[in-house]
């Protein structure tokens, strides 16, 4: 059982995409760790000696790549600042709208709370009891 960052990677997984679990790092960071630790990406989790997966905790701290809860923290901080200028960006994170442009009067019903405002659209049917 091999853990990084506070994460357990599972162990049938491949390496390359078992990194990939981890908050903050996708597939082409994940593959540079490897090359720059000369491990071959189609080795298995549970193949991985102890060596070798220091060597990956090592790069992921050298490279300084924010994992998990720092990752999180940044970005949760980033939305507040954005909020607190009261720019638009901020102001559609209060309100809960897409950010980038994105139509409202169709779709992002999951934004919205799957709030349906038609007439018929979140009816209930007959035999159901209201």
């Amino acid at each position: 059982m091999a853990r990084i960052a506070g994460v357990t990677l599972p162990n049938d997984k491949r390496i390359e995409i078992a990194l990939t679990y981890i908050y903050g790092i996708g597939l082409p960071s994940s593959r540079a760790i490897l090359k720059a630790t000369d491990i071959d990406g189609n080795i298995r989790v549970k193949d991985l000696k102890d060596n070798q997966l220091n060597a990956v905790r090592e790069q992921i701290e050298k490279r300084a790549i924010k994992v998990e809860g720092d990752l999180s923290r940044d970005i949760l901080m980033h939305i507040r600042r954005l909020k607190d200028i009261g720019c638009y960006r901020g102001i559609r994170h209060i309100k809960h709208l897409p950010l980038r442009g994105q139509r409202t009067k169709t779709n992002t019903r999951t934004v919205r709370g799957n709030v349906r405002r038609t007439m018929g659209s979140g009816r209930k049917d007959a035999h159901q009891k209201t």
